[in-house]
């Protein structure tokens, strides 16, 4: 990964480095599918450490998911992630599954337990796998599975050998929740949790959305306290207008900040909507980063304009590499 990005104060002062990811959705329609090819190549200009697909259970969509990530892997330098519930999954569904993507080419996943279909009980519809941690542990050992232990000769030592290493999944991700689980009874509870996708083999962890930097910053406290060693990083999605944002509180459950609500409900230029939102964006990501957050993720909606608009009020974008010196950088 290429961590060009540098932030910057209003002032234009340089702080440290900030890693961003974004996370797209399989398109559902051919037009749809020629549009996010357009945005994937706008995101990829801005350096990302890796771009997100999520992952429907539907056969189709999965199809559609696998051709968006074989897009990015073959048009683009940025490192694909591919989504994986528990949902509807047998062992053996998901071991062919992660065998199809490996196949690919596609190293890094993001293991997620999913949501049970509407009017499931607690439990029902999850299939073989009964939790993310385990479909971690999965991924690992499909990985150990189907690579051969492969022997290699020893310098200076022209009869010996040594076993050389599998190589394994480049990032195993998990989601974790700032604001807590709805199914959790405390934030103790989502510490123990991620604690345990930790153990079982993940190597980052994504927040859920979140409105106030706060939350952020004390999970990540509470995190290392309980003993999670692995990035935490902060989700954010630039929210550009009312009914999206009613939207995701409705998905999340998460109330939105009464302020944003109100200035995005009697705004009603779309173009100043879209100001407000990245504004708001903007100003949540600066907080977290400035309180020592590892990167930036964010959820695109598979538009780019927000996302990138948010990163350059970072002075994210372009990366300090793409953009044109001034006459001045070179006194």
């Amino acid at each position: 990964m290429s961590e060009t990005g540098r932030m910057r104060t209003h002032d234009g002062a340089a702080v440290r480095r900030v890693p961003v990811s974004f996370e797209l959705f399989p398109p559902r329609s051919d037009a749809a599918a020629i549009a996010l090819g357009r945005t994937i190549d706008k995101l990829a200009e801005a350096d990302p450490a890796f771009i997100s697909v999520t992952f429907g259970a539907g056969g189709s969509s999965r199809d559609r998911s696998l051709t968006v990530l074989r897009y990015i892997l073959d048009q683009t330098t940025v490192e694909p992630m591919a989504h994986l519930t528990c949902v509807g999954s047998s062992h053996a569904e998901a071991n062919r599954l992660v065998r199809e993507f490996l196949d690919a080419g596609i190293t890094s996943f993001l293991a997620l337990r999913g949501d049970p279909p509407a009017g499931a009980e607690e439990g029902d519809g999850l299939g073989d796998l009964g939790s993310s941690a385990e479909l971690v542990q999965l991924i690992h050992r499909v990985q150990q599975e189907r690579e051969p232990f492969a022997q290699l000769g020893v310098p200076g030592a022209p009869r010996a050998r040594r076993i050389e290493d599998r190589p394994r999944p480049e990032r195993v991700a998990v989601a974790t929740f700032p604001t807590g689980h709805p199914r959790s009874a405390n934030r103790r509870q989502d510490v123990d949790a991620l604690l345990a996708k930790e153990v079982a083999g993940a190597n980052l962890a994504i927040t859920q959305l979140f409105w106030h930097a706060d939350d952020y910053l004390g999970f990540v406290e509470l995190a290392r306290e309980g003993g999670v060693t692995i990035p935490i990083l902060p989700g954010i999605m630039p929210v550009v207008s009312p009914r999206r944002l009613a939207r995701l509180t409705e998905l999340t459950g998460v109330p939105a900040p009464d302020d944003l609500a109100i200035a995005l409900e009697v705004e009603p230029d779309e173009a100043a909507q879209r100001e407000i939102g990245m504004r708001f964006a903007a100003g949540l990501a600066r907080a977290v980063i400035d309180g020592g957050a590892p990167g930036l993720h964010l959820y695109t909606f598979n538009r780019h304009e927000a996302v990138l608009g948010v990163l350059a009020e970072l002075g994210l974008y372009p990366p300090r590499a793409a953009r044109p010196t001034s006459l001045t950088e070179h006194a």
